[in-house]
């Protein structure tokens, strides 16, 4: 960081010398810093440039402990600041040096000068003890106009979308341009301007001028001073904390932060300090994954600042970090309130859910909302970003008529799928007692695709509504209706524990000989009656369940005597039970299986109907399905 005087102003230091460091007299051009007088500084070195003389200097306050911004006195005595703040991540880096993280989901004044006001959101990502830099917002003074930078390159004034290119335009005396990886904003007043470089997840903020500043990038400590009701939740001071991420190597983030302080980025170190970047840099990537980028993100922001501040370009840092040019990853994605843009498991760009949004789906394994029934009509609805998660495109849903697809919202990016008796899209229309049963299924299926394989995730959601026995003649659709047959829902969940508050999550992987409870269930059906019973469960390598390498857990009704971890337990509810292995492996390289299962509605008081012991041969009573239920989970790594 330098300071400069005119060669008209007396320094007692002589040009081209190293000396300890030296109080300097500068009363006759005294620098208002932040709202603060210095008359004297500390110069540690003067060398003359042309019709200036610069210094290295240091505050006399800060003397061996900060390095100040670049300062510049112009002829006739006028002091400029030169000096960049950088946002990015949770991470705010301001004017001095100092650095602090943003732990909240608020908004905060970055800067605040004449004329002009910067403005920022957090929002958790992946994780929800992490937040991120969100939204940057420009308001102009006066004029009633807030000029919004947010994620994929979007920007709006007020509440109108702007379509920029590399070409600045001006609009209402900001300069915006956008280019494949960021959008830049410049705003020049008489006795200061101004550039922000955003790319939705970095900002740094470039001033130049006098004048006094406030906000985060004064003192980035100052959070409760800067926050913001506007802009902000109610809620947004809360904050969570999580389980630490396993899968995180914390040793080997902080040796790809600390690249900052080797070469070639030691040719910068003269002009942006390192430090405040790699403490920014291992606070993030030691708590949160570092995808979407954030593996390149930190030497990315250094090099940038380098530039801001040197017009020096750092060269082969990219190869030496084995990190490509900046993309426009989510450029031009526009993704809902409740989503940010991120890689999926492909590395593609995704609308993903937040943390906080997907927490409550989560929880119970569900990829959306519950049914909602209405009169002769069923709709649900499904998150497309849980989908994408998982690797789904939404797109590729239908009913069992494939001509029924979801509809999706463009605000919210939710995904309803839906029937009704004017359009029933194949839906299964069952009397069961006093009930009329309506089901139907979100799937996808393997026509859409060619060869031995399928990199599609294959999608069997199963969704019903019923209703009490209404008159007949009020029932458009009654010739659809096959009465004295067992119709059923069928539900399947996956989970850690007995009590099933645990589901398991496939994404993470199952852990060889972890324990599995397989909770089945059905819906509509009377329990004091009728009973579920699991016929048959064995494995295979492949997912017809046909041919192959197979092994049995269940088989005539009973669970395999060879394997002692196999349980069948009654779930308590009266038409289901719960099926506890250990998770295991084919020999061999499979490393994925396929579990299948039979089962089948009984009356409890057929003596065929009890999940103990061998099966009996017997007569079939009269209400047994003929046709037993038939599933197929995939489980693996």
């Amino acid at each position: 960081q330098l300071f400069l005087l005119t060669d008209s102003h007396h320094v007692s230091v002589p040009a081209g010398a190293n000396t300890p460091p030296t109080e300097t007299d500068i009363s006759s051009c005294p620098v208002l810093y932040f709202g603060k007088l210095y008359t004297t500084i500390y110069v540690s070195k003067v060398c003359l440039r042309g019709p200036y003389l610069r210094f290295h200097c240091l505050h006399k306050k800060y003397f061996q402990c900060q390095i100040t911004p670049l300062l510049i006195v112009i002829f006739p005595v006028r002091c400029v600041v030169y000096s960049t703040c950088t946002v990015t991540g949770p991470t705010v880096i301001d004017f001095n040096g100092h650095v602090s993280s943003v732990q909240d989901r608020c908004a905060y004044t970055l800067m605040s000068a004449a004329g002009l006001q910067l403005l920022a959101t957090f929002q958790e990502r992946r994780r929800k003890d992490v937040s991120f830099l969100e939204r940057v917002i420009l308001r102009l003074d006066g004029s009633g106009v807030d000029i919004h930078l947010g994620q994929g390159g979007n920007v709006q004034l007020n509440h109108t979308t702007l379509r920029l290119n590399s070409s600045a335009q001006l609009i209402h005396g900001v300069e915006l341009s956008k280019d494949k990886s960021r959008v830049t904003a410049k705003v020049t007043f008489s006795n200061y301007s101004t550039s922000i470089l955003f790319d939705g997840t970095t900002a740094q903020i470039h001033v130049k001028g006098p004048g006094s500043l406030q906000g985060l990038c004064v003192n980035s400590s100052s959070l409760s001073e800067v926050r913001l009701s506007e802009f902000s939740s109610s809620s947004c001071e809360t904050q969570y904390s999580e389980p630490a991420d396993g899968r995180i190597d914390c040793t080997m983030m902080t040796a790809r932060c600390n690249l900052l302080k080797e070469a070639p980025f030691t040719s910068c170190h003269s002009h942006v300090d390192p430090e405040p970047h790699v403490t920014a840099c291992t606070s993030v990537l030691c708590l949160y994954p570092a995808g979407d980028g954030l593996r390149c993100q930190f030497l990315e922001v250094y090099a940038q600042a380098c530039s801001l501040h040197s017009n020096h370009t750092l060269e082969g840092w990219r190869s030496k970090a084995s990190c490509s040019p900046p993309q426009d990853l989510c450029q031009d994605t526009s993704c809902s309130a409740h989503e940010f843009c991120g890689e999926d498991m492909s590395g593609r760009p995704r609308c993903l859910c937040r943390a906080g949004f997907a927490s409550k789906y989560r929880t119970r394994g569900a990829l959306g909302d519950p049914t909602v029934c209405r009169e002769n009509s069923a709709s649900v609805s499904l998150a497309a970003c849980l989908l994408a998660e998982k690797g789904i495109n939404h797109s590729v849903l239908h009913l069992n008529d494939h001509t029924c697809t979801g509809q999706m919202d463009e605000k919210t990016h939710m995904v309803t799928f839906g029937f009704n008796t004017s359009k029933p899209c194949g839906t299964v229309i069952s009397v069961a007692k006093n009930k009329i049963i309506y089901s139907n299924t979100i799937k996808t299926d393997n026509s859409s695709t060619s060869g031995p394989i399928s990199r599609q995730s294959l999608v069997n959601v199963n969704f019903s509504c019923f209703y009490s026995q209404p008159d007949v003649k009020s029932i458009t659709v009654m010739q659809q209706i096959i009465s004295g047959s067992w119709n059923y829902s069928l539900s399947m969940s996956m989970c850690a524990d007995l009590a099933c508050t645990q589901p398991i999550d496939f994404s993470k992987g199952v852990q060889l000989d972890q324990t599995i409870y397989m909770s089945i269930e059905t819906d509509g059906l009377d329990g004091n009656l009728i009973n579920m019973k699991t016929e048959s469960c064995w494995a295979t390598n492949n997912e017809n369940g046909n041919g192959g390498l197979r092994y049995d857990l269940v088989k005539n009704g009973c669970s395999n005597p060879q394997d002692s971890t196999v349980m069948i337990i009654p779930n308590g509810k009266g038409t289901g039970s719960i099926l506890v292995f250990r998770m295991f492996q084919f020999r061999g390289n499979n490393n994925k299986i396929f579990l299948h299962c039979k089962m089948k509605l009984c009356l409890k008081s057929s003596p065929s109907c009890q999940q103990v012991g061998r099966k009996k041969r017997s007569v079939r009573p009269d209400y047994e399905d003929e046709n037993p239920a038939f599933v197929t989970v995939a489980l693996g790594p």
